[in-house]
């Protein structure tokens, strides 16, 4: 792992990318984190209702990320109803159908990647949008002077980026077995599982990731697009 460390670090010292120090800080924060994690996840796992909460603080600090990553901290709350929106149906679809028992085992490990992607494609999907507005504040203008409403103009300039966001999933998904072996496959070999156990875990997984990222980012757009959820800069530079 300190071996690890030290490449990613001299990569990016000799690559200029300027990520040194967060590299490191990232680190350090993954081991303390999975430290602590891995002392609370073993009562979770064991009690229902605490992998509900434990769900809950993912589930918050996943929208914090989100929303600190776009620039919308202060627009927080749009962030967890676009998120919420995608992975709520995700989870009841599993555990009501009866697809996954209902307990902490199985509740915490899918809901947190569920979360964790989402959190991923709200991001992406934001930033690629407010990019987008910024360098096309001219096209925005030009909109508006030929008789369109503001959230005409802002969807029509942020469309792209919609399907641009799901994208790294959706290869993810197609080349699922050719290209990489993700975890949920991996795990369920590891624990004992069958074959085709790990590949209906694994079917799950990715089903569900792209389930709750499509609706998270066509709700997140939709939020964008109506000015809702905008960083404070284009609520100033985007006035109808």
């Amino acid at each position: 792992m300190v071996a690890l460390v030290v490449v990613t670090v001299a990569v990016s010292l000799i690559g200029r990318l300027g990520l040194s120090r967060q590299v490191l800080w990232a680190c350090a924060r993954a081991i303390l984190q999975l430290a602590a994690v891995s002392l609370i996840i073993t009562a979770a796992l064991a009690h229902l209702a605490l992998a509900a909460a434990f769900g809950l603080v993912m589930f918050v600090v996943a929208v914090f990320t989100s929303a600190g990553r776009c620039g919308v901290r202060d627009r927080w709350w749009w962030v967890a109803l676009a998120m919420a929106a995608g992975i709520a149906p995700v989870l009841l679809i599993v555990f009501l159908s009866g697809t996954a028992p209902l307990n902490g085992a199985a509740l915490v490990p899918i809901a947190g990647i569920i979360i964790g992607n989402t959190m991923t494609g709200h991001t992406l999907v934001g930033r690629k949008a407010f990019d987008e507005l910024r360098t096309t504040i001219g096209g925005y203008e030009a909109g508006l002077a030929i008789g369109l409403e503001r959230p005409q103009v802002i969807r029509a300039i942020i469309d792209r980026t919609r399907a641009e966001a799901v994208i790294p999933n959706l290869d993810s998904t197609r080349t699922v077995g050719l290209v990489t072996l993700p975890g949920a496959f991996v795990g369920v070999l590891l624990g004992g599982g069958s074959p085709i156990q790990a590949g209906a875990a694994q079917l799950l997984v990715l089903f569900g990731i792209l389930a709750a990222q499509f609706v998270t980012v066509t709700v997140a757009a939709e939020l964008i697009g109506t000015a809702r959820l905008l960083p404070v800069d284009l609520r100033e530079r985007l006035r109808p």
